[in-house]
């Protein structure tokens, strides 16, 4: 989960902002790709989703951000389809990650 979970403009009252939500998905694309420098098929394989559906969330999240910045709306990380990540030792199947599964895909341990 992201450290802070709301942004906004500075220079106003950010209550009477709009704001816009991003959820915990389009946020780790943001930082597999943004922040990592990782190719939309790697964010993928990190995430174990499509390409394509990669793709589709990181545009989704460029666009939620640029209407922050453009028209100074607020933002805030919350929701989605995901599994934290725990643990202290990085999964077997990717390497990366720390989540618990096992080996053969089985529901995590």
């Amino acid at each position: 989960m992201p450290g802070i979970q709301r942004f906004g403009p500075l220079d106003c009252d950010t209550e009477a902002a709009p704001v816009l939500t991003m959820s915990v998905e389009e946020f780790e694309t943001i930082r597999l790709i943004d922040l990592e420098g990782l190719s939309q098929e790697e964010c993928a394989k990190r995430m174990e989703i499509a390409r394509t559906t990669a793709q589709s969330i990181y545009n989704s999240a460029r666009m939620k951000l640029a209407e922050c910045l453009v028209k100074g709306f607020s933002l805030s990380i919350s929701g989605g389809n995901y599994i934290l990540a725990g643990g202290e030792e990085p999964c077997c199947s990717c390497g990366h990650c720390h989540k618990r599964r096992c080996c053969s895909g089985d529901e995590e341990t």
